[in-house]
């Protein structure tokens, strides 16, 4: 009786785990844990049929825990909570969270550079622990379980894990912004966090803007292709794409249905005293929140509008963040300060312009205040994307109350209607401000009923489900483009076929398959182990060998025409029979060259290190030797502009191996090969390439053709073989065959 395969899990990989473990009077005690990302997250868990393991950090150290509590911690996360414990020590939670994660990554990620903390100590802390946290999801990991990796604390876990579970469905999603290349380049292990994410099998932000940032890196840093968002990493297909993330709309526009926010709105707001407005800001106490331009926007706001004092009161809800953090401490100092003394200018009798709450709020509170401020200033210096603005715009049911939000804040992407600010501009917060509390009622509904249309149509659950189902159909896509390793035992049997066949037929690809490339072209003549290669194969009887490559026929004629073998150049342009003459593949012309060459000139002047290549019917832009993300900037500028020219020129743009070659659209090398192609099946055909001009070979070969592609990248070949040197080494065992 065979046995049944367990349903996928999903696994999901967080710095904090959704419940938070604490002693309190001597006992182990649970509670929820309180953030964005938990608090999403665990509606979808807590309402989806899908089996569901949480894996991170229980928030207390190990130092705290003896083996007893150790052992019944992890048995009531794992039953009572579906979630297993990392354990982290004192100087894990200093090193790699306070430290690395956040005295390092969250500033430059953030672009607040002046922040930045530079240590190898907490380097190796964070390598260290996103081990611990690898090495918990491979004890606990099926092999048909999703893993969705979280957060920029653990950035390097999905090359871990690719290393050690390769069949692995990973995802990963990045909650802040993933900044520019010039301010990423600044961070001496930019390439080992750009690997780290490049081990999942789909990567996620916010905004495309976060995804555009993140695919530059890969270029410039790894030197990676890009195709519509996908990067082929090792022979594997990486999808890139944004998914901005959504709330529980239905959890919060219940919520300020409910008496209890009733409750809290009478008591929240006791000691307005006749403030007719009231204006709310909720923030985790953190420098990239813009706390303290709010604050002096509202003091501004009260200096050039004194027909608003006394009538507007702003609720200041600051949650306590990361208090060890130097730079955290200094931001209270000021935020503290800054209400002191606005309170102190303005306040009356009756009436105080702020109340300040440094505390967390609990949910139907916050709800409550959600529900009856007439307007939410959200106006980050930068964010991910901000989920306050949405939650505010969720509890509106009577489309009343008007958000500010910051244009630096992701969400700024989707909520248009919203009064969209830029948080360094101190008039338009001011402008904005008396926009919004003069806002008419018929323009509120307006753009309040627009807004939560749309925050509801893309929910948290929207999110999830679209995320997961991406995941789910790359993986698809890598099992079915993806050709298989050319191992020892598929090798013994492409031998065998070869000694038996009566007649053989080897097309083979020159550049970047028999030899290696070269920063110049014409420097990559043939050394001797290729030209002993190709003596040896061409001499046995029954081998046809078809050499076919970019080059042209003069070059290859000079290198290669002495042996017994047929040649194609210029990607098929012209063909020359074994023991015949050079002959084109049809009637060509070279009119079009000088139109061409033109706009060549042009790149070539605007790109240093690039360089034009002329043959007999084709031009071919070279930027081998181009700074990597300068030759992208440039190849997307050279498409652009040949775009318009070349149809009408009955011309394509072909792009290679880091050239742009114009030729006639209807040349390639499939079509050149075809008069070596046999049509009987009792032939052994072998055809290596590496670049997309040979992909036309592969498609126009056989079905049981030994088709080998060169290099570990999406291709229509059946095998694969990771470079020159394992050409080489199957050629020459080929040529053993024959003695």
């Amino acid at each position: 009786m065979s046995a049944k395969r367990r349903p996928s899990r999903l696994l999901i990989v967080s710095n904090r785990l959704p419940v938070t473990v604490d002693r309190r009077s001597g006992e182990l005690t649970y509670h929820s844990s309180v953030g964005g990302l938990t608090t999403g997250l665990s509606s979808y868990t807590e309402n989806t049929s899908r089996e569901t393991r949480w894996i991170g950090w229980p928030a207390i150290s190990t130092p705290r825990l003896d083996a007893v509590e150790r052992t019944r911690m992890r048995e009531t996360l794992i039953n009572d909570h579906q979630s297993e414990p990392v354990l982290l020590t004192d100087r894990d939670i200093s090193d790699y969270y306070y430290g690395f994660s956040n005295r390092t990554l969250w500033p430059m990620f953030h672009n607040f550079t002046e922040n930045i903390e530079y240590s190898a100590r907490t380097w190796v802390a964070y390598e260290r622990v996103n081990r611990k946290f690898a090495d918990a999801v491979v004890e606990s990991a099926g092999p048909h379980d999703l893993i969705w990796v979280q957060d920029y604390q653990l950035m390097l876990v999905p090359a871990l894990l690719r290393e050690r579970l390769p069949d692995a469905n990973i995802g990963f999603f990045l909650h802040i912004p993933f900044p520019s290349f010039e301010t990423f380049r600044m961070l001496p292990w930019r390439r080992q966090i750009v690997e780290g994410l490049l081990g999942a099998d789909l990567v996620g932000f916010h905004t495309y803007d976060y995804a555009r940032h993140f695919l530059t890196s890969a270029r410039s840093l790894v030197g990676l292709s890009e195709q519509r968002s996908e990067l082929h990493v090792n022979g594997r297909r990486v999808l890139v794409d944004a998914f901005p993330m959504g709330i529980d709309f239905a959890r919060y526009s219940r919520a300020a249905r409910s008496p209890s926010a009733a409750r809290q709105v009478r008591q929240l707001t006791t000691g307005a005293s006749g403030a007719q407005k009231v204006v709310l800001s909720v923030d985790r106490l953190d420098y990239t929140k813009g706390i303290p331009g709010r604050l002096r926007a509202f003091d501004r706001f009260l200096e050039e509008h004194p027909e608003w004092r006394g009538k507007v009161m702003m609720i200041c809800v600051a949650v306590p963040s990361r208090s060890q953090v130097r730079e955290y401490r200094h931001l209270k100092e000021e935020v503290d300060r800054l209400v002191g003394q606005l309170n102190g200018r303005w306040s009356t009798i009756g009436w105080t312009p702020v109340r300040y709450m440094y505390r967390s709020l609990p949910f139907e509170r916050l709800t409550g205040l959600y529900a009856s401020s007439d307007v939410a200033l959200v106006t980050p210096l930068r964010d991910g994307m901000n989920l306050v603005a949405k939650e505010y715009c969720a509890a509106r049911n009577d489309l009343s109350g008007v958000l500010v939000l910051s244009e630096m804040a992701g969400a700024a992407k989707e909520l248009g209607e919203a009064i969209l600010v830029n948080p360094n501009d101190s008039d338009a917060m001011v402008d904005a401000l008396l926009q919004a509390i003069e806002m008419p009622a018929e323009e509120q509904s307006r753009r309040m009923e627009a807004l939560r249309s749309r925050i509801e149509r893309y929910d948290v659950y929207r999110w999830v489900n679209e995320f997961l189902g991406s995941l789910e159909k790359v993986k698809e896509s890598q099992a079915n483009d993806v050709a298989h390793g050319l191992d020892e035992k598929t090798t013994r049997k492409l031998l065998k076929a070869y000694r038996t066949a009566d007649h053989r037929v080897l097309l083979l690809d020159y550049d970047g398959t028999l030899v290696p490339f070269g920063e110049r072209p014409e420097k990559v003549i043939p050394d001797e182990m290729a030209l002993s290669l190709v003596r040896d194969l061409s001499l046995e009887p029954r081998n046809d060998v078809v050499l076919v490559s970019g080059r042209d026929r003069h070059t290859l004629e000079r290198w290669l025409g002495h042996f017994p073998i047929s040649l194609a150049a210029e990607h098929g342009v012209w063909v020359r029979p074994k023991g015949g003459e050079w002959a084109t593949i049809e009637p060509m012309s070279d009119s079009w060259k000088p139109r061409i060459r033109q706009v060549f000139e042009i790149f070539v002047d605007r790109t240093p290190g690039s360089f034009i290549e002329e043959k007999d019917f084709s031009l071919v832009w070279h930027h081998r030797n181009v700074q990597h993300n300068l030759a992208e900037t440039r190849k997307v500028e050279l498409r652009e502009a040949l775009a318009g020219m070349l149809p009408s020129m009955g011309l394509d743009a072909m792009e290679g191996n880091q050239v742009i070659e114009v030729k006639r659209a209807e040349i390639n090398k499939g079509r050149a090969v075809h008069q070596w192609i046999p049509a009987d099946e009792g032939t052994f055909v072998l055809a290596l390439g590496d670049d997309r001009t040979d992909e036309d070979v592969f498609e126009v070969a056989p079905d049981d053709a030994w088709t080998i592609k060169v290099g570990l990248e999406t291709t229509a070949a059946r095998f694969s073989v990771p470079d020159v040197w394992a050409v080489r080494a199957l050629l020459c065992r080929m040529t053993q065959e024959d003695k």
